[in-house]
């Protein structure tokens, strides 16, 4: 009996042991987290995609800090059943405005711009969050590659048309949600990348890393010209959220969502994934850090190609002619 009591004590300590390893192991892959105690009250902002996954949480968290956030979604019935939830959860409902959003339509995004337009006078944060990852070949309205059209073209027009309100604004962000998939992008190939042979659905998802990439340099190269200019306040960013079990893998097939499940234990949470976008957007310590890539709350060294300001000048000016800016 003595043995017996011996040999459970060695098991419960074991398993004690082993869940204090799971929790410690558990908090390490939720990553930085953004605790600085800012306030949001008065801030006007926008967040695409609001309506599910990262974006739905940093829309939760900047509500509940105070600000005014427009949910840019294409579905009026998801916006709302998110708005639902979100006032369920402690959110005031008369700073949660939906604003309808199709990031593969450029004639959608300049009448969602002017509506902002109209609405406010100033845009504190602008978070292009909204993101696609396609295994199939698919064309948006205006006839490009739907990741890249959706995931770069789109972000950058509706930018580039609502810079005016968040340069009126006393510390104007803007956050590009990219991926840590961008240090996977080979060079930018302007000239073809529409193009269905240029297209991969492969397990690199090449495709997808090469719109990463784009946001990178999209951050960089806006930043640039806003300082050459003398805009010194306002602020842009990229950042990776973390590898989380969002609704960008709905177009990625059975293997995907079986794939997500093995792994769960080790994905960020939505609410974790949003953290960084949260920092960026808030934190004091980004105050007057632009043209930087971030993940976990920090800043990190992005990939090799998202550094040569030569490409990132080049990405801007194919971008501005082809979404009809330049």
């Amino acid at each position: 009996m003595q043995r017996l009591n011996c040999n459970c004590k060695k098991a419960l300590a074991a398993a004690a042991t082993g869940t204090v390893g799971l929790y410690f192991t558990r908090q390490y892959f939720r990553g930085g987290q953004f605790t600085e105690n800012v306030s949001a009250i008065g801030k006007v902002a926008i967040v695409t995609g609001g309506n599910t996954g990262i974006g739905l949480e940093t829309v939760r968290e900047l509500n509940r800090r105070g600000a005014k956030v427009y949910m840019l979604c294409r579905s009026e019935q998801r916006a709302a059943a998110a708005k639902e939830e979100l006032v369920k959860s402690g959110c005031d409902s008369s700073r949660l405005i939906y604003v309808n959003l199709d990031l593969g339509s450029k004639e959608n995004i300049r009448k969602c711009a002017e509506e902002l337009k109209q609405l406010e006078s100033h845009i504190d944060i602008l978070i292009n969050n909204a993101g696609v990852m396609m295994d199939r070949f698919e064309r948006t309205k205006d006839g490009h590659e739907m990741t890249w059209g959706t995931n770069h073209l789109g972000p950058l027009l509706l930018t580039a048309i609502l810079l005016p309100l968040v340069e009126k604004a006393e510390d104007g962000r803007i956050v590009n949600v990219s991926s840590i998939a961008h240090y996977r992008s080979p060079p930018l190939d302007l000239e073809r990348i529409d193009d269905e042979d240029q297209f991969d659905s492969g397990l690199m998802r090449l495709t997808y890393s090469k719109s990463k990439l784009a946001n990178v340099m999209h951050a960089r190269e806006l930043t640039r010209r806003l300082r050459a200019k003398g805009n010194t306040t306002v602020t842009v960013n990229s950042l990776h959220p973390g590898v989380i079990a969002t609704e960008i893998f709905r177009d990625q097939g059975i293997g995907a969502s079986i794939m997500l499940a093995t792994v769960s234990f080790f994905l960020k949470t939505w609410k974790d994934g949003a953290q960084t976008s949260l920092y960026c957007a808030l934190s004091t310590e980004v105050k007057g850090l632009s043209g930087e890539y971030f993940s976990d709350c920090a800043v990190k060294t992005p990939a090799p190609l998202a550094l040569d300001d030569l490409a990132c000048k080049q990405l801007y000016d194919y971008s501005l002619k082809i979404t009809g800016l330049a």
